[in-house]
């Protein structure tokens, strides 16, 4: 069977290929003219499946950018820092806790209060600490401020009376003086006698205060270089009183000279050793106190 020309049996044209790779059929010349028809719904065809990938990669972006803003709202309200805790745990609200518990208790604590040391001076049956001269005087001197004195002679007796002068014999026999203890100290020629009667009770003590006067005076102790002094001149005397003690001083001149309200230094003297006395009395107490409150 013979055919004719654009007849079956000749190679179809490719519309995608260049004339050069067409095929050629025997001697024949190929019609190189392309095919219109063709390259147009080739084209369609290219087209719709370019608006297909745009539309599916437009959906992907949107759920891209759908998750950026989710996770930038999430780092918003968070710390902006990555969490490793499991994310299907329950809202707090709804993790359950024991409102049944009763709440810890602790008793009230406080340190106890602190032992008053005149309560340990205020009764033989409290001061029970040793006592002496040299114990409630201790030292060679003795400093008040920028003041030293000498510390002269000692004495020690449970014969208040003989320690006394005047009318303080018969205070000190009415409100049963159990002992009586002296010591002199000097500076620039004044001495200064200091007297501290004991009794058992504080009442007794401040009873004794109250009724000595201005004639109720200590003995003057001389000795240990100390010269007598306050036997017949005029001194100056004090009296007091702390816890179950009483306490009285008399200041002259070791020269035999009256003293008058002019001398300060006699007055001075005095009250340095009467001061000196209320605060070894009180630091009694304060060791007695602090031996007590360690036991």
């Amino acid at each position: 069977m013979s055919y004719g020309q654009g007849g079956q049996g000749q190679p179809p044209w490719d519309p995608w290929k260049p004339g050069s790779q067409q095929s050629q059929w025997g001697n024949q010349t190929v019609d190189r003219t392309p095919d219109w028809a063709a390259l147009a719904e080739a084209s369609e065809s290219r087209n719709k499946r370019r608006r297909l990938l745009f539309i599916g990669g437009g959906a992907l972006a949107t759920v891209a950018v759908g998750a950026a803003v989710a996770v930038a709202v999430v780092s918003a309200n968070g710390d902006n820092q990555a969490s490793n805790e499991p994310s299907n745990l329950p809202a707090t609200a709804t993790i359950p806790s024991d409102t049944t518990a009763p709440a810890p208790s602790f008793a009230p604590t406080s340190a106890p209060p602190p032992l008053d040391p005149r309560d340990f001076i205020s009764s033989a049956k409290k001061d029970t600490a040793p006592l002496s001269p040299d114990i409630l005087f201790p030292g060679t001197q003795l400093t008040m401020g920028d003041r030293v004195y000498r510390k002269g002679p000692t004495a020690d007796t449970k014969n208040c009376a003989s320690a006394a002068k005047n009318t303080l014999l018969a205070v000190l026999r009415k409100n049963d003086c159990t002992r009586f203890l002296r010591v002199t100290y000097t500076k620039d020629g004044v001495a200064v006698t200091v007297g501290v009667a004991v009794f058992d009770t504080e009442a007794q003590a401040t009873k004794a205060k109250g009724q000595a006067d201005k004639k109720s005076i200590v003995a003057s102790l001389s000795g240990n270089g100390v010269k007598p002094f306050c036997d017949s001149a005029v001194c100056r005397s004090t009296t007091n009183s702390y816890g179950r003690y009483a306490y009285f001083t008399l200041a002259g001149f070791t020269n035999g000279k009256d003293v008058t309200p002019k001398d300060t230094k006699v007055f001075t003297n005095g009250d340095d050793i009467a001061e000196f006395t209320f605060r070894q009395i009180h630091r009694r107490g304060e060791a007695q106190a602090s031996a007590a409150a360690n036991e």
